[in-house]
């Protein structure tokens, strides 16, 4: 298959699911991924397909002063154009992997687009990776050359190695990105590199909420082709202005500020804040006239306590991706905006598996139903055969399907991927359960679901209930040994800001628990604590998990601790 003939069967597939927007029960009938033959390389065969003569703009970069820049799609793939050519020279070739360690800046996405037009393979990294991560991401993965800011690269004097060095600005030693600007673009861009669908292209590390980052490999389709289906999730659309939050480095920014809006045409939209302010980003979504807009719940829940008066804007679509997203937050979304809060899920090893479409009807705390041409799937736990109805299981991938978006493994790991491919499908380790419906809802980690006097307790179920409480920002719950009941709820609590860690609001906190939860569910013990994180922000359970271990071996109690038997109404 020519690259003419590549770019048409993307580009039919794309139209199909344009199409069939507002109608995810087609979608999910009649969509099947394009097969763009033997050769593909998604910045040549689309991007630059699109992005030719086309003045329309690509990219909006918003520093944190306000102030923007704009990037037609004709000048990214000319300045892509340019960061290839100039590492080409320096030796960077089909193959070789790349840490690409920068933050919300043009250089990311040109680099991106340059690197992928080399056929070499991208290796995202986060800024707040330290010597040690470093060492253990260039090791692991191969890395012929790093590309960084010029401020980060002191994170490497202690990363030793004879890769190339390319900073964003002057730095001893390392070789400057921008004098690519200056040099003569080649006519008529860069040659096809040759990349086969099965090629690497991208290297992600996950989080490590649990143990050491796993390496995770995606293909020249994985990831390109497979996020056809969460641009139709996304709701977006040729023009649409397309605004993400999510930090450069993890997959969710790959997602959603680089392959899905730029399949649809669409214009991204980033904010390069330096401190996170809720007011700061609704201006930002205003004046730019964004249309969709995706973000954490952590972000929504810190949205929803900001001043929401002044509207959406020009809003159209809003989403939630992440972790799961609360049923209050949705409720505060459509009380004031008006607007539907639709919830998804995917993974580092995937792209979006599971989803709720425009035109569907949200039932609040679920996310949805499988995406078009994504075989998801209900197991139940220690089961080998799919779930045909309603019930609870381990969310999968059938691998009989031939699962376009799925990663080829865990690099360098067989172990682990031996476990994640077994029985003929990919195991994600979250458990859902599914209604007579098909709508698809969150239960939690196989290793974070714990039982309670024999009863079954989703943390995810409880935290939704206490982040209603108006003094809660984030909980997490975790078991908590206990003589009689085997283990209790205990939650974990971060608080909104003007709330005081204080008896009075453990005490209202713990009623409303008891007020809106089965007894059996009921959070039994509550913290105040400085909930510990990954670099990506998610909640380590696990570390708490391993604090309650702790302090029940010691038989001690916390004096910051609060227990549901010590309401005065349950004394005397």
């Amino acid at each position: 298959m020519t690259t003419t003939s590549a770019t048409q069967a993307y580009r039919q597939a794309r139209d199909q699911l344009l199409h069939l927007y507002g109608e995810p029960a087609r979608a999910r009938a009649e969509f099947t991924y394009p097969d763009v033959g033997e050769r593909f390389n998604w910045a040549v065969d689309w991007f630059d397909a699109v992005a030719r003569g086309n003045d329309r703009p690509a990219l909006v970069v918003v520093a944190a002063d306000g102030t923007d820049r704009t990037y037609s799609f004709d000048e990214m793939a000319t300045r892509s154009d340019q960061v290839a050519t100039l590492l080409a020279g320096l030796g960077v070739g089909r193959g070789d992997s790349v840490v690409v360690m920068l933050g919300n800046q043009v250089e990311l996405w040109d680099t991106m687009l340059a690197v992928m037009k080399l056929g070499a393979v991208i290796m995202p990294t986060t800024t707040a990776a330290g010597p040690a991560d470093l060492r253990d991401r260039l090791d692991r993965g191969g890395a012929r050359a790093v590309v960084a800011d010029a401020g980060e690269v002191d994170s490497f004097d202690e990363v030793p190695g004879d890769y190339l060095r390319v900073s964003i600005g002057e730095a001893p030693g390392w070789t400057d990105l921008r004098t690519a600007y200056a040099s003569e673009p080649p006519t008529g861009g860069l040659p096809h590199p040759g990349t086969s669908p099965g090629d690497r292209l991208l290297l992600y590390f996950t989080s490590g909420t649990t143990n050491r980052p796993k390496l995770v490999e995606h293909t020249q389709v994985s990831y390109p082709v497979g996020h056809l289906s969460t641009m139709f999730w996304l709701g977006l659309h040729p023009g649409d202005v397309h605004l993400n939050i999510s930090s450069p480095g993890w997959a969710k920014h790959a997602w959603s500020c680089f392959f899905a809006p730029w399949i649809a045409e669409a214009t991204i939209v980033v904010y390069a804040y330096e401190r996170f302010e809720p007011d700061a980003l609704l201006r930002v979504l205003r004046s730019h006239r964004v249309t969709s807009f995706c973000a954490p719940p952590t972000v929504w829940r810190m949205l929803i306590n900001a001043d929401l008066s002044g509207g959406p804007g020009a809003l159209r679509e809003v989403i939630g991706a992440g972790e799961p997203l609360n049923p209050e937050v949705i409720a505060q979304v459509q009380r004031q905006w008006g607007l539907t809060l639709r919830d998804g899920y995917g993974q580092t090893e995937t792209t979006a598996q599971i989803g709720n479409c425009p035109g569907e009807r949200v039932r609040p705390g679920s996310m949805g139903m499988p995406l078009p041409g994504v075989p998801s799937v209900l197991v139940p736990v220690g089961g080998r055969e799919a779930l045909d109805g309603p019930g609870e299981g381990e969310i999968c991938l059938d691998l009989s399907a031939s699962p376009v978006s799925l990663m080829t493994g865990y690099q360098g790991d067989d172990a682990r991927n031996d476990e994640a491919m077994a029985d003929g499908f990919y195991h994600t380790g979250d458990v859902a359960e599914r209604d007579e419906s098909g709508m698809i809802t969150y239960v939690g980690r196989t290793d974070d679901v714990f039982k309670a006097s024999d009863y079954k307790i989703s943390p995810f179920e409880l935290e939704s209930v206490l982040i209603e409480h108006p003094a809660v920002a984030e909980a997490a719950v975790v078991p908590a040994p206990d003589e009689l009941r085997l283990a209790v709820p205990k939650a974990y609590v971060a608080l909104v800001a003007g709330h005081e860690p204080t008896q009075e609001t453990a005490f209202s906190i713990l009623r409303h628990a008891r007020e809106h939860l089965q007894p059996w569910q009921r959070v039994r013990r509550l913290e105040f604590f400085e909930l510990p994180k990954t670099i990506s922000g998610k909640i380590r359970r696990v570390e708490l998990r391993e604090r309650e271990e702790g302090l029940a071996g010691a038989g001690t109690r916390e004096p910051t601790e609060w227990r549901d038997s010590d309401l005065p109404e349950l004394k005397g």
